[in-house]
């Protein structure tokens, strides 16, 4: 029982560091506020996002790297101080130049070693069959710090100030989540985790034990990459865009509830797709997932309502929250979790990848055509290709993998 406690605590702390991290969430608050209170460009005030996004992106990578040597709790308390730190330091910042920097390099590189930590910890901790359900909610815990931080992020200005906003974020990041990333930390090297019921009395699979660059050398990768890729960018043209969409369709201009509710059920499918993938296995939750994304891209355009567009919405929350529930899954049990960090890692460029096509599909189809249509018509073309290869996409034989990387 002691073991098991353990195990919970690991999940609950690493699910609280996420609702910190989750900072980069509430850039849009701060973006508003550069704008109209500090008469940046729009332009201007975006870039540390967008920087911070690259570099949370590419740190994961080197991050998981290091965690995977090094163990976990050095690389995420390295990490939750370099969020808190850099929110403390953008609070000096008064040119775009300088807030790149602080928010963009050292806050993203902090959000990306502090993510890549917490998923291969909790899931040393629990029973394999389990390893969907602690994604979910390892990850659930990044999609949620949208739905309190936009309103506490808004209120903290409009009292302070912008800068006393930074500062004082920064400074709670320290307090809350440096004190809980010291709490983290994987199993002892003997630790069995105890099999739920279900899972009791079936034989234990052989572990998989396959570093990246062996990983890169099968095709499953590629597949996975590409899916991942694919329905990310699907996922992230909503989300980037749902406002104005709303504006564009609807003719709502206040649509800020919409971005809640894909919050909302971006967290609830996050767990939610965690818990199925355990049921009925990884890709068939894809699957399933990348079906549902389809048609709701193919119908997207027929959404004039405040009722449709939340039901949008709300299915674009889902599908997109799901990826990072099950990808991280499904690279633990093709891959196995020694070499995860490094393993996710380099999969995870495939999101970083998607944060520019996304965006980029949404600003062409309405440069050139005037609304979304477009858009929508690409990503559900996008997600008919997903549903292929996950059709298609088969577990990774580790034996054979083996043998073939003996004779090579």
């Amino acid at each position: 029982m002691k073991k098991f406690d353990k195990a919970m605590q690991i999940l609950f702390a690493g699910f609280c560091i996420n609702l910190c991290m989750g900072i980069l969430y509430a850039w849009s608050v701060f973006k508003q506020a550069l704008v109209v209170d500090l008469g940046w460009s729009n332009a201007d005030a975006s870039m540390p996002y967008t920087v911070a996004v690259i570099t949370f992106a590419a740190s994961l990578l080197v991050a998981g790297v290091l965690q995977d040597r090094m163990g976990p709790r050095r690389i995420l308390i390295l990490g939750t101080v370099m969020v808190g730190l850099g929110m403390i330091i953008s609070s000096f910042a008064t040119s775009p130049l300088l807030l790149i920097v602080t928010f963009g390099l050292l806050t993203g590189c902090g959000i990306g070693f502090g993510y890549a930590c917490l998923a291969p910890s909790a899931m040393k901790w629990f029973h394999p069959s389990k390893k969907g359900m602690v994604n979910g909610l390892i990850a659930a815990g990044f999609g949620l710090a949208a739905v309190y931080l936009a309103p506490l992020t808004s209120m903290l200005i409009s009292t302070y100030g912008i800068n006393t906003s930074f500062l004082i974020l920064g400074g709670a990041v320290l307090v809350i989540a440096v004190p809980l990333a010291c709490t983290i930390n994987n199993p002892p090297a003997d630790y069995t985790p105890v099999a739920p019921a279900s899972a009791a009395g079936k034989p234990a699979s052989k572990p998989v034990d396959i570093n990246w660059r062996a990983m890169v050398k099968t095709p499953q990768f590629y597949s996975l990459w590409v899916m991942f890729a694919l329905a990310s960018s699907a996922g992230l043209m909503v989300i980037g865009n749902i406002t104005s969409i709303a504006a564009q369709q609807a003719n709502i201009t206040q649509a800020a509830y919409l971005v809640v509710i894909l919050s909302i059920f971006n967290s609830g499918g996050r767990v939610a797709a965690g818990m199925l993938s355990d049921k009925i296995g990884g890709v068939k939750t894809l699957m399933i997932a990348f079906i549902m994304q389809g048609i709701n891209m193919a119908l997207f355009a027929t959404f004039t309502s405040d009722f449709t567009l939340m039901i949008g919405a709300a299915l674009a929350g889902v599908g997109y929250g799901t990826l990072l529930a099950v990808f991280p899954s499904i690279t633990a049990d093709y891959y196995g979790l020694k070499n995860y960090g490094a393993n996710y890692g380099v999969l995870y460029t495939a999101w970083g990848v998607s944060g520019f096509i996304g965006p980029v599909v949404a600003a062409v189809a309405v440069d050139t055509t005037g609304t979304y249509t477009l858009a929508y018509t690409i990503c559900a073309a996008m997600m008919a290709v997903a549903v292929f290869l996950s059709f298609i996409t088969k577990p990774v034989d580790a034996e054979a993998l083996e043998k073939k990387l003996a004779n090579a």
